[in-house]
């Protein structure tokens, strides 16, 4: 069993910052990918931001290009996305996302977290 916890939503103005946080924990052997997707209301889901194995290859939506970073601790299996210049737009649930490999040879399986509000007041 594995679990995906997201931590350091908030509220926070317009030009802020904030960093989230996702601890992957349970029966890991590897991760494919890590990152976050996002969802505001009324929207659909949308990519933020992943990192892929083992090249550590980032990938970012255009949105937010420039402004987030995200990272990644391989001995925690944890991964971070630091989220400077924040918009309205911004707003959003987030979610901590990845592709685990159990088992050494067996396939990636996908996770989610539960999500953390991130709220940018104008």
């Amino acid at each position: 069993q594995v679990q995906l916890v997201e931590s350091g939503g908030g509220l926070v103005q317009a030009g802020g910052s904030l960093r989230l946080s996702c601890a992957a924990s349970g029966s890991i052997f590897s991760i494919n990918v890590i990152g976050w997707y996002r969802q505001a209301p009324g929207k659909l889901q949308e990519l933020v931001a992943t990192i892929t194995s083992p090249s550590d290859s980032t990938n970012y939506a255009d949105s937010v290009k420039g402004r987030f970073t995200i990272s990644r601790d391989n001995a925690k299996n944890t991964v971070y996305l630091q989220m400077n210049s924040l918009k309205p737009e911004d707003t959003a649930v987030y979610y901590c996302y990845a592709e685990i490999v159990a088992v050494r040879f067996h396939s990636g399986i996908p996770y989610w977290g539960k999500g953390a509000q991130v709220t940018v007041s104008s």
